[in-house]
């Protein structure tokens, strides 16, 4: 397997929960937009498989989702943002918030992070996989994610700061969201080095228990 060659665009079954619940909370003009970016990924992870990443164009992206390019940039800010955004951010948010409130936010990370990735495996393994090997595999990818301009930071952030009821993030929230973000990454980029074979959900309890020991044995 090489940078430009994932093993296949990632499959679009009717029925799937996940989707169900992206798209529950949406009115219906934003699940259309919904289903205008994943269609948009969908065929750009086709034209990757079949053509490479450097050789898959926004413009032959754009001509195979049936959009012009402005729409395309509309959607995906540049074709990098393609491989390294989802749509999962709201998921896990609402998933983070719906936890005991008394809950240790450690504890609630480590629930529910690993309940969303075992849902995505149950149904969208093979995306993920496409998207992760393209991340190990093409350097501008791969620096984007090492660079933390991709990183769940964020979406951590986001959460602990609602959970506080403080108007803006402390400095102790953004050393805990720094350290949270850093063990997801890594964990799914080494389930992404191992090809799928290891349990990524293995791999993220494995990450965050690091934390909750306090680095014991280091």
């Amino acid at each position: 397997m090489n940078a430009t060659q994932p093993a296949a665009a990632p499959p679009t079954g009717p029925g799937n929960p996940i989707q169900a619940m992206l798209e529950a909370p949406l009115s219906l003009r934003e699940r259309k937009k919904l289903k205008t970016r994943q269609a948009i990924r969908r065929e750009a992870y086709r034209l990757i498989a079949e053509l490479g990443y450097e050789n898959t164009t926004v413009d032959r992206i754009a001509a195979a989702a049936e959009v012009s390019p402005s729409t395309f940039f509309r959607y995906f800010a540049t074709k990098e943002d393609l491989v390294l955004t989802d749509e999962y951010d709201p998921a896990m948010i609402e998933a983070l918030l719906a936890r005991p409130s008394d809950e240790p936010f450690l504890r609630s990370c480590r629930e529910a992070v690993i309940g969303l990735i075992r849902h995505l495996m149950d149904h969208e393994r093979e995306e993920m996989l496409v998207r992760m090997r393209l991340v190990r595999e093409v350097p501008a990818l791969r620096a984007r994610v090492l660079d933390n301009a991709n990183d769940p930071r964020q979406l951590y952030l986001t959460v602990l700061t609602r959970r506080s009821g403080l108007p803006e993030p402390t400095f102790t929230m953004r050393v805990a969201a720094t350290a949270l973000a850093a063990v997801t990454t890594e964990a799914v980029l080494r389930w992404a080095e191992s090809e799928g074979a290891e349990d990524i959900a293995e791999l993220v309890d494995r990450a965050f228990a690091v934390l909750e020991d306090g680095f014991a044995g280091l």
